[in-house]
């Protein structure tokens, strides 16, 4: 490759996690587009990447960004710990690997807000694009796709007895998260290949890495974008020290997740005028959405129990199943979520139990209602911007978590579980009135890492990115990670963040959009 390649470009992609992986990939299967990613961190070698079992040890490791965010209010005025992945692969290196589409109900609320072709009838022709479903493809499931999906073929014993515990209190069984139901019980659904974690990165950037048109630069941080005018016509970047231009003629895709997109954004002169010119930061384009309506998913850790004799590992990642639970039967997205975690899992509040003598019931909400913000602290590129999640902020948000308090008590209570019980640990017998439980809550409470929103898609005066994903006033500047979305998904938000890449590569080549599958038999 000549000189002129190694700075210029037709697309270049900030960020290698879920989006930019797909789009890397998808765009250069075009011999006649040069593409290229940019990454800040580098290549994928940490040997605990690869074990699905070692994935908590990777936050607060040199693969992590290390974010934490202000201290919190609504959780006891803590502060949070927000691991996300500075490394190739983004933060599918670093997750806990559960694969859950969402409720179709939540992408058709999008389109309700105007984002016309976000809605699940339009997306789940992606998703089963993306994927190679391990049970088998169906009408619900690929065959044929990068992200190669797995269900547990030898459960954890805890596992099975609380998905029987499920049953026992009418939650009742569903075939898979991704399928005709969501709300039930049932085995997860995992990124695993081989035995082995498959970050975006793997299923998508190393098949396609001999390509000559697509150029991957690892360790190399995006500082600011350069602009013309209300036209962005590439990148500042910095590598071992040294500053470097690289152009884009057709585009900017912005994939750096809900912190970092927002964070170059605003560094660029892009965002509230009023915030950036008190940072010192020329105000080129007044967007005051940018940063704004931040939400994520809250867990707990938790509703914990030790165990009546050892707990064995697990053969997979320690959480093996995912109940949806509803809070009424309306046939809107399930309310609740618990977790099983063979673990004994809590926050820094608590004494943990050793590992092997308890298990624990994480449960959180789906649908946060509180907005948190992100700011810069500064224009320094090395000081890290300021996270406020704003938790638990909106009563709404803190009834649905006594709701899902007391449906982890009730499943962790049930008759399916009373040969692994000894006794309830977390909260325990003494936490019994209302405020006593709040206040658990608010020790107990820590991010499902599932941050969203900061750039959000729509058509009001608040939007950043209008239905095409292009920034709105700008030319040539586009956002495609989980920052645009314009609410969180019921489930992790990793896959619907690859099948919205995977569309939007196709409406940058100018491809017809797959066919929308019909309702009648998506549900």
């Amino acid at each position: 490759m000549g000189s002129q390649f190694d700075n210029w470009f037709d697309y270049l992609i900030i960020g290698s996690g879920a989006a930019g992986s797909v789009l890397a990939a998808r765009l250069s299967e075009d011999p006649s587009l040069r593409i290229g990613i940019v990454e800040a961190g580098g290549p994928a070698d940490n040997p605990l990447i690869g074990d699905p079992a070692q994935w908590p040890e990777l936050q607060g490791s040199d693969i992590d960004w290390a974010y934490r965010t202000v201290p919190q209010r609504g959780t006891a005025d803590r502060i949070h710990d927000w691991p996300r992945g500075r490394v190739v692969g983004g933060s599918t290196a670093m997750n806990a690997m559960a694969h859950v589409r969402g409720h179709p109900s939540d992408f058709d609320r999008w389109v309700a807000e105007g984002c016309i072709g976000w809605g699940y009838r339009d997306l789940l022709p992606y998703f089963i694009r993306s994927e190679t479903y391990a049970p088998g493809a169906s009408a619900f499931h690929g065959g044929s796709g990068p992200i190669h999906l797995i269900r547990p073929t030898a459960p954890h014993p805890v596992t099975v007895a609380y998905m029987d515990a499920g049953n026992e209190i009418g939650v009742g069984p569903i075939d898979d998260h991704n399928g005709a139901r969501l709300a039930g019980t049932t085995l997860n659904t995992l990124t695993i290949k081989g035995g082995r974690r498959q970050t975006a990165a793997d299923a998508y950037l190393t098949p396609a890495a001999g390509r000559p048109n697509l150029r991957l630069l690892a360790a190399c941080e995006a500082i600011t974008l350069l602009m013309d005018g209300g036209r962005c016509r590439g990148v500042q970047t910095r590598a071992d020290g040294l500053a470097d231009e690289l152009v884009a003629e057709r585009g900017v895709i912005l994939a750096a997740g809900t912190i970092g997109t927002p964070a170059l954004l605003l560094r660029s002169g892009i965002g509230p005028a009023d915030e950036l010119r008190a940072l010192g930061i020329p105000a080129r384009h007044d967007l005051p959405g940018i940063g704004r309506s931040l939400h994520d998913h809250l867990l707990s850790g938790g509703n914990v129990y030790r165990a009546r004799r050892p707990v064995p590992p697990s053969k997979y990642q320690h959480s093996e199943s995912l109940m949806y639970v509803e809070r009424a039967a309306d046939g809107v997205a399930p309310e609740v979520v618990i977790a099983c975690v063979v673990l004994p899992v809590t926050t820094e509040q608590f004494n943990p139990l050793p590992v092997g003598t308890g298990y624990t019931l994480m449960f959180g909400f789906t649908h946060p209602r509180s907005r948190g913000t992100i700011r810069l602290a500064t224009a320094d590129p090395d000081v890290a911007p300021i996270i406020d999640p704003n938790y638990l902020a909106e009563a709404y948000d803190r009834e649905a978590y006594l709701t899902a308090l007391e449906t982890a008590k009730v499943i962790g209570g049930a008759r399916a579980l009373d040969d692994w019980r000894a006794e309830e640990v977390l909260p325990g017998p003494t936490v019994g009135s209302r405020g006593e439980k709040l206040a658990f809550l608010a020790k107990a409470a820590f991010t499902h890492h599932h941050p969203v929103g900061t750039c959000r898609m729509g058509l009001d005066e608040r939007a950043v990115v209008s239905p095409d994903l292009r920034v709105v006033g700008m030319e040539n500047l586009y956002v495609c990670d989980a920052s645009v979305f314009p609410s969180i998904t019921t489930g992790p938000v990793n896959a619907a963040v690859i099948a919205m890449a995977e569309r939007f590569s196709d409406l940058l080549q100018g491809k017809p959009a797959l066919p929308a599958i019909p309702l009648a038999t998506s549900l």
